[in-house]
């Protein structure tokens, strides 16, 4: 079976156990995943009944990146709900609960204890500062590869949301110096959700100096032709036109996830 990006990031924290970018990217993946968490029953409109297990250190849902891997873990049809792994932990944050994710049916087999899940739960619901400056000088960014990879990873999963955006060091007015990412023609209301997504590859970095300062301008700025001259280009993806559908299983509307019981 081909390894999924869950596995990839999974063999690379094990490879590396004491390197803490490796272990933030695993976590990062796992939020950013679609997750097929097996259920007692078939869902009854937006509540849920995840089956659970028992360990000496907590009781833990069963969680799998493929529907092939539940159904061989199964090895029968069985009614699941598909969910991202942030929306899974937002779920079982404080209530004890754990997540066995893959078990003992894929390289990236792991046990997430419930302090780890409210942990990943906290980190994903964070929410960016504001703040007002005044850049002097846009300059070629110097900022971490591990850094540079995060951002790459979110802006390309940010189809639409706006038409691309550039990594640059930064100068300001007031003497500060740092790093700013401007996203060039973010549609309307999506800034929130960026900006969000930003944050979140900074902190998966693993790097708990760095900082980053996110601006939204259009491609007619001056500041947006100043900034592609010296900065990184992070070009996000537009999407085709889809037909409308009608989503098969519960949780996939982000603002609507369903209850556990």
């Amino acid at each position: 079976m081909t390894d999924t990006p869950l596995d990839s990031a999974h063999r690379a924290m094990e490879t590396a156990p004491d390197d803490v970018s490796a272990r933030m990217r695993y976590f990062e993946r796992l939020a950013d995943s679609e997750l097929f968490i097996l259920l007692k029953q078939e869902p009854e409109g937006d509540t849920i009944s995840p089956e659970t297990f028992d360990l000496s250190d907590g009781t833990f849902i069963l969680v799998f990146d493929t529907e092939d891997r539940l159904g061989s873990f199964v090895g029968k049809p069985a009614p699941y709900a598909a969910l991202s792994g942030r929306l899974i932990a937002g779920m079982l944050q404080g209530q004890g609960i754990g997540m066995a994710v893959n078990p003992d049916i894929a390289p990236s087999s792991n046990i997430i204890d419930p302090q780890a899940v409210s942990w990943l739960a906290d980190t994903v619901a964070a929410a960016p500062e504001t703040a007002e400056a005044t850049p002097d000088s846009f300059l070629p960014p110097t900022a971490p590869k591990a850094l540079v990879e995060g951002l790459a990873a979110k802006l390309a999963t940010a189809s639409g949301l706006a038409r691309s955006a550039y990594l640059v060091g930064v100068s300001y007015d007031t003497g500060a110096k740092g790093h700013l990412l401007g996203v060039v023609d973010a549609i309307a209301g999506s800034e929130g959700a960026i900006a969000k997504a930003v944050n979140e590859a900074l902190t998966f970095s693993g790097l708990e100096a760095a900082a980053l300062d996110v601006t939204f301008l259009a491609a007619s700025d001056p500041a947006s032709a100043a900034m592609a001259r010296v900065g990184l280009r992070f070009d996000i993806p537009q999407p085709k036109p889809v037909q409308d559908y009608t989503p098969k299983a519960p949780g996939m509307d982000p603002n609507d996830p369903p209850k556990l019981v």
